[in-house]
């Protein structure tokens, strides 16, 4: 397997991993749509999660993800003459009884990524080798899975008849959900030659399967049964399931001729699909696809003058990085006016499982949007947030099934102040200031007088408060049913760091603007008086992580936590050097870990050394130990500060670079085991995961 970073942008994974059984299983891949839809499994084909799909499509972008197709199972078909046909079938699935049936793993050569595009290459014998692809069309929720069969050399080989068998295997769920299947319940399937219609009912939306005119379908209405996901089975989730295969497609193979089956669940397709012109319409959505990676990687080299051109790290993230910046249409719109658009854009925060967080996507927009070039849709994410602002807050989260957004966040909207500031610093572009300075007004003035989750300014320091019973409100927000993990309710270090940041923000805004800036002026100076006073432990060398918990005065929370690095990453007026020194010397002896930094120090009582596990475990010993990627960021950031030493810092870098070869090949996973080997866990793929590393690398190799 390839291991050394400079390969990054050539990831893949040889014979070795492949034909490994467990191996495969554990390493996945990902592609996606720009909508919130996307495709993943793991590299041998197996659905390890319930979330595992050739086609989840957003039905309401970005959220209503459904699963529509699951996967496909192939099997060739070789026939020589004067001999019995010979089928290898390539498919992986894995049942509740732990059964490995069929073991497609054993021909499958070598798994790699072409850009974002995941190429399987399977040996089927010593003269046949098959090349599969796996890409989804951006703005539509379509999957296009291409075959194609390399030159035959040798003579009697290639004078076989081989043939294609397609079963695909499709579901009607949200993409949380499990199916459980029954004798009397047959999927509606209209045949049109080629291609299919497939409803799991009268109800539900038409996912259409579509090949080229040489295939020929044959419907079967199999049910198979108790498929296992086992990833889900080790979270403590619903892992069994039944899927509906509802018929096979029959496509005749010949060297260098390419095959597609475009799954879909959009109302419109080229009228190409299917006809005569097949294979090129599809050839010209790959062609689309490739110009548009190009493209993107093109706008972040001309906006990067760091890094040496096609650096293959920053490539490899820039590529990674698109994969969460997803459309956030108007409430109400419809049609497809808004998807390509740079107007209206979020982050989903993780895949499989997260919609858009405001948290996720202001922490993320610098590295994902602004280090990418994306500055048209980093103003587009900045001004959709904006417009959700309600009683000085922008949302926590949008619910997956679309309801109203959910505000309870003390940081997420000081976040955007962060964000908004790291975009005008780049671009110079005070017409959003300016369009954007009533609503930032309101925020502030929303903080001053106190607004949702008792989230307000002391007059006596001027710092924030923040907390309710039952509520979390910090990033640090895991909670088990009524039990809230770290409830941190008080004065929380990072959110006062972000508060001084905010007011110094429109305090440079308005005096830009010829506005009044006295108050922020005002209220900045009586914070900075006291942030340093109050939350330096003097015999920690470090910062209290919570003052005032609870509303008590003077009952201040002395965990060591990796959250104090962000009063001396945000800014350098709140710490003196020799605190920033010290502290920073304490968070890298207890929290610094290959994979990021641990959420708490090992020495705390309440520290858990194990994550991953079922929910109660999971969400226990998420922010009581468990390592993030996305704080080598802040860290990174303070250091370069203190030291200015790159090379010291790049070795830092490494492990968390050669985790792209790693659990979801190409992207960067949202924590990690707090002990070593700190083996990945949590979403597959994080967006902050991938914008702090991909921030980090521009200061450090650059």
């Amino acid at each position: 397997m390839i291991a050394t970073p400079v390969n990054a942008w050539h990831l893949s994974l040889n014979r070795d991993i492949c034909n490994d059984a467990e191996a495969g299983l554990n390493h996945e891949w990902l592609a996606t749509n720009g909508l919130g839809g996307y495709a993943a499994g793991t590299i041998n084909g197996a659905t390890t999660r319930s979330y595992h799909g050739l086609l989840v499509a957003a039905l309401r972008p970005p959220v209503e993800r459904y699963m529509l197709v699951t996967k496909i199972d192939e099997e060739v078909e070789v026939a020589l003459e004067r001999s019995q046909p010979h089928i290898y079938k390539l498919g992986v699935n894995e049942y509740q009884d732990g059964t490995l049936d069929p073991r497609g793993h054993t021909y499958l050569e070598r798994f790699a990524l072409d850009g974002d595009i995941p190429i399987f290459i399977y040996q089927l014998n010593p003269h046949i080798t098959l090349e599969k692809r796996v890409w989804m069309e951006y703005g539509q929720n379509t999957t296009y899975v291409q075959y194609e069969m390399r030159p035959i050399l040798d003579e009697e080989a290639s004078k076989a008849t081989i043939t294609l068998h397609l079963l695909p295997f499709c579901l009607y769920r949200d993409h949380h959900a499990t199916t459980q299947g029954s004798n009397d319940w047959r999927f509606l399937v209209d045949i049109e030659r080629n291609s299919i219609r497939v409803r799991a009912d009268n109800n539900a939306p038409t996912c259409r399967l579509i090949a080229n005119p040489a295939a020929r379908y044959s419907q079967t209405g199999w049910w198979y049964w108790h498929v296992l996901h086992r990833r889900d089975r080790e979270r403590g989730l619903p892992s069994v399931e039944d899927v509906y295969q509802p018929g096979i497609f029959h496509i005749p193979l010949a060297p260098g001729k390419p095959v597609t089956l475009v799954l879909s669940a959009e109302q419109e397709l080229p009228k190409q699909f299917g006809a005569a012109r097949h294979e090129e319409a599809v050839t010209q959505a790959y062609q689309r696809h490739q110009r548009r990676i190009k493209q993107l990687l093109d706008i972040a080299d001309r906006n990067t003058t760091n890094l040496p051109r096609k650096d293959p790290v920053f490539a490899r993230l820039v590529v990674a990085a698109d994969q969460f910046i997803v459309v956030r249409p108007e409430p109400g719109a419809t049609g497809n006016s808004l998807k390509l658009t740079p107007d209206r854009k979020t982050v989903i925060a993780g895949y499989p499982w997260f919609t858009d967080w405001g948290r996720d996507s202001m922490i993320s927009l610098p590295g994902l949007l602004l280090c990418t070039g994306r500055y048209s849709e980093a103003r587009g994410l900045l001004k959709a947030f904006a417009t959700y602002t309600h009683q000085g807050l922008i949302p926590n989260r949008f619910p997956d099934k679309g309801e109203a957004p959910e505000y309870n966040t003390a940081d997420a909207t000081l976040w955007m102040f962060q964000a908004l500031n790291s975009y005008t610093s780049i671009t110079h572009d005070w017409s959003l200031v300016k369009e954007l300075y009533p609503t930032l007004s309101d925020i502030i003035e929303w903080h001053k007088r106190g607004t949702l989750y008792t989230i307000g300014v002391d007059p006596a320091d001027g710092l924030l408060h923040a907390g309710a019973p039952g509520v979390q409100l910090t990033w640090m927000d895991a909670r088990v049913d009524d039990w809230v993990v770290t409830p941190r309710r008080g004065k929380p270090v990072e959110v006062n760091a972000l508060w001084y940041c905010a007011l110094r923000c429109m305090e440079s805004w308005a005096i830009h603007l010829s506005y009044d800036a006295l108050e922020y002026a005002q209220l900045l100076t009586l914070v900075r008086e006291n942030f340093a006073r109050r939350f330096w432990y003097e015999e920690g060398g470090y910062l209290y992580d919570v003052i005032d918990v609870d509303g008590i005065a003077g009952h201040n929370d002395a965990a060591l936590r990796p959250n104090q690095l962000l009063a001396a990453s945000l800014t350098t007026h709140l710490l003196s050097e020799v605190q920033t020194r010290a502290m920073l010397q304490k968070v890298t002896a207890a929290l610094l870990t290959p994979m990021g930094l641990r959420t708490l120090s090992p020495r705390d009582p309440a520290y858990r050394n194990r994550f991953n596990g079922k929910r109660e475990e999971r969400d226990a010993a998420y922010h009581q130990g468990a390592v993030w990627p996305w704080l080598i960021g802040p860290y990174v950031d303070v250091h370069l500060r203190l030291y200015n030493d790159c090379l010291k810092l790049l070795p830092l870098l490494q492990p968390l670079v050669k985790h792209l070869w790693d659990d979801c090949v190409g992207s960067i996973c949202e924590v990690a085991e707090p002990d070593a080997p700190f083996a990945p866990g949590g979403c597959f793929a994080q967006a902050w995961s991938v914008a702090e590393l991909l921030r980090a690398w521009l200061a450090v190799a650059g």
